[in-house]
């Protein structure tokens, strides 16, 4: 019954109402030191970014440097019958989204990973022209498929927030990706970051629910990928100031919401996202980039 009601959960919340970046460090050796990702066209550049030196600037710093545009992904593949219409707003069909990377690429968007956005954010490191973070949610298997060829192809690279009660399930409606594709898309470059246990609403954690919801989530990932999870991603883009506090004592570095306005005290834990509609055309996502950051 248990399994049962967490397969209805999770794919009512695909379909419905989705949530909506390598941020991490390695377990041992050198922990503080990670690689500060650049691309320029069709290839990709490192330089050693030592992002455990960085010192948290204080909110009203933060908050008065310009926004990164941050896209958010849930499915990527063609629509069925069977969708609704709201669901389709969550699921990008194949050919759009290959469109919408090229648009991208061809207005000279650079992505970027958390490190770097840590980095601007605290420090006005310099990053690359016209930066973008690009964001997976919920664990899907086309972002394996579609979405991983489609980046790798640009010289793109990602960030994908992982649901773990998912992992290696096949539904109804959407397969999910392996703990080895997982492990893959961070070896490959890409950044793990946590989603959640199975998506429950953030502002209505109490008792056992941070164990269940980021710690039990938190080791998985980390076994997965050996690298520290450093990002979070808030279910159905939610959040509480209450609740932050305890992502800082798990060792978070930021959080990522929806388009909600930014915490005035701690802006590193409410960095806007917009989601990516399955409704929109290159064109359109090139607007609501400009207008909403």
């Amino acid at each position: 019954m248990k399994y049962k009601l967490l397969t209805i959960i999770t794919a009512g919340i695909i379909l419905l109402t989705s949530c909506q970046s390598k941020s991490q460090t390695e377990k041992a050796g050198d922990k503080g030191s990670t690689a500060q990702t650049i691309q320029t066209a069709g290839s990709t550049t490192t330089t050693p970014v030592d992002v455990s030196k960085i010192k948290v600037a204080d909110a009203k710093t933060i908050l008065a440097r310009k926004q990164v545009p941050i896209l958010c992904y849930h499915q990527v593949r063609n629509w069925k019958p069977t969708d609704g219409k709201v669901g389709k707003d969550y699921i990008v069909e194949i050919q759009n989204f290959k469109d919408q990377m090229k648009m991208l690429a061809d207005s000279g968007y650079h992505t970027i990973l958390p490190d770097q956005l840590y980095a601007y954010l605290n420090t006005g490191a310099a990053l690359p022209s016209k930066p973008i973070m690009l964001t997976f949610d919920d664990t899907d298997m086309d972002q394996f498929t579609v979405v991983r060829p489609t980046l790798d192809k640009l010289g793109y690279k990602a960030v994908y927030f992982i649901m773990t009660v998912s992992i290696g399930r096949k539904g109804k409606f959407v397969d999910y990706m392996t703990k080895e594709q997982i492990k893959q898309l961070a070896d490959e470059g890409n950044v793990i970051g946590s989603h959640t246990y199975d998506h429950k609403n953030f502002k209505k954690y109490t008792g056992k629910d941070w164990e269940e919801q980021l710690d039990k989530p938190t080791k998985k990932l980390e076994e997965i990928t050996g690298k520290t999870m450093t990002e979070f991603a808030y279910p159905f883009g939610l959040w509480n100031a209450e609740g932050i506090p305890e992502l800082k004592k798990r060792g978070f570095r930021m959080a990522y919401q929806l388009s909600t306005k930014r915490d005035e005290k701690d802006p590193l834990f409410t960095i806007r996202r917009i989601i990516a509609s399955g409704y929109w055309s290159p064109k359109t996502l090139s607007n609501s980039i400009k207008n909403s950051f």
